[in-house]
């Protein structure tokens, strides 16, 4: 089983790894994509007003400008350590002991508008390209990367059951067929269920925490969502869909 993260926008600084080389990165047949990228983001950098508007950020983030200049030089940090946020914060990876610190590095991935696909431990800077950007002169992200990430991922799903819990953005990079989808809704008092936005977030994370670290391996959604329910998880499962139902 794969369990397959959104990036974020926030990243931690730094790193105590070497400069990122490409040619050891997982899913080899993205590199082409990712130099691209990472030559465009760097000519990008040297001028501050295009970055802004392409990346959709404002002059107090130019520090995310910066980042990006110092791509092919900067020192890199696992993936699952590099994101931070709401649902990393769940997640909780650190926290993780022995064989299920070993389970999760195996079991996680991140979907990523720079790298395309990420494993736990591929080691990666700290850079801003959220799925959204549009880099001047180029046709949108999901457009340069569903011909080359899309069969990635097939090839993926042909082998281990994929839980994607991406947003819509990203899972708009490429589609994974097969794959258990997850949405997180909001029960109220008179029945009536609402889309939960920012916390969203932390039941996603929760979850992935749970399917990454348990002794089972799940191969189907009815098995996802029993590990989601021993974890005190309300699940509701319709085909390839589960929806994890919380208080509003």
């Amino acid at each position: 089983m794969i369990v397959l993260l959104p990036p974020s926008e926030t990243k931690r600084t730094g790193g105590d790894g070497p400069p990122v080389r490409l040619d050891k990165l997982s899913s080899p047949e993205l590199t082409p994509l990712r130099q691209s990228l990472i030559d465009e983001l760097v000519d990008l950098a040297a001028d501050p007003p295009a970055c802004r508007k392409a990346l959709a950020i404002s002059v107090s983030q130019d520090a995310e400008i910066e980042r990006n200049a110092a791509l092919r030089q900067s020192p890199t940090l696992p993936a699952i350590t590099r994101y931070t946020g709401v649902l990393y914060d769940a997640l909780d990876v650190g926290s993780l002991r022995g064989a299920a610190a070993t389970r999760a590095q195996n079991r996680l991935a991140v979907g990523s508008a720079l790298f395309g696909l990420l494993r736990a431990n591929d080691p990666v800077p700290a850079y801003r390209l959220s799925a959204s950007s549009k880099l001047p002169g180029q046709p949108g992200l999901a457009k340069r990367w569903r011909p080359l990430l899309e069969p990635v991922l097939a090839e993926l799903s042909s082998r281990e059951l994929i839980v994607d819990l991406r947003s819509g953005s990203y899972a708009g990079l490429g589609r994974v067929p097969g794959a258990v989808r997850v949405q997180v809704l909001a029960e109220h008092a008179d029945g009536h269920r609402t889309v939960v936005s920012h916390f969203n977030k932390a039941h996603k994370g929760h979850l992935a925490r749970a399917l990454a670290s348990s002794r089972s391996e799940p191969s189907d959604a009815t098995s996802v969502a029993a590990v989601a329910r021993q974890a005190g998880m309300n699940v509701e499962r319709d085909g390839n869909e589960l929806t994890v139902v919380v208080p509003a």
